[in-house]
């Protein structure tokens, strides 16, 4: 049965029910696709540059909590310093990081199938975001890792985060668990948190005007579903 008339059955009381009629299944596909395609390739644009993370306070990426709660004590230490260093250079790792994600969210548009364009279609403002995190999550967790670890270790990020972990615990305020001395984790899985989040934005974007999107496939098959 065809995208579009499984959703006129599932919103048959809707005032868009006919436009919904009119939709090819060849459409309703093109334009999920399409939707896809945006999404990934603007988020990738936006986050994967100098100061994509650092720039924008929705995605800028925090120090861990427990270097947050230790911060006051190691400024009075004389650690202000490296403090600001770390939280510009985390920033820094994803920034880098993010490009690596292209091929592996273009791979994943290819690979959508019937169900998944009726999954993102009838579903909401985040259909395509969880479609993507559904696809690629573990992957690029994967493949942000080393390239995470290769900046932090080349800007001497990973010494610095170490020592820190070390001084926070001689304070006596936190009692770390052994992946929470590893500054490449908690950076990979914020560049992960962010990326999803563009990816959502624009999504929302789309479905809110689908005619600012410029695409012709994109004003139809998501105009229909408003």
């Amino acid at each position: 049965m065809a995208v579009a008339a499984l959703l006129v059955g599932a919103r048959s009381n809707s005032s868009h029910a006919f436009t919904f009629a009119e939709l090819t299944q060849k459409d309703a596909s093109a334009g999920v696709k399409a939707a896809l395609e945006r999404g990934a390739d603007i988020a990738v644009q936006l986050l994967g540059k100098q100061d994509g993370f650092w720039g924008n306070d929705k995605v800028r990426i925090p120090l861990p909590e427990w270097i947050s709660k230790a911060e006051r004590a190691l400024k009075m230490i004389g650690k202000g310093r490296d403090i600001d260093d770390l939280k510009l250079g985390i920033n820094r790792a994803a920034e880098q990081a993010v490009p690596q994600a292209k091929k592996l969210l273009s791979d994943a548009v290819k690979s959508m199938t019937l169900q998944d364009a009726k999954a993102i279609l009838s579903g909401g403002d985040n259909s395509v975001t969880d479609f993507f995190k559904g696809k690629t999550e573990k992957p690029l967790n994967d493949k942000f890792l080393p390239v995470v670890r290769a900046v932090t270790d080349r800007i001497g990020l990973a010494k610095q985060y170490n020592a820190l972990a070390g001084q926070v615990e001689q304070t006596g305020l936190v009692k770390l668990k052994p992946e929470q001395r590893k500054v490449e984790t908690h950076v990979t899985a914020k560049a992960l948190d962010g990326l999803y989040y563009m990816i959502g934005e624009e999504e929302k974007k789309i479905r809110k005007d689908p005619v600012a999107a410029g695409s012709d496939i994109l004003r139809r098959v998501f105009g229909a579903v408003r």
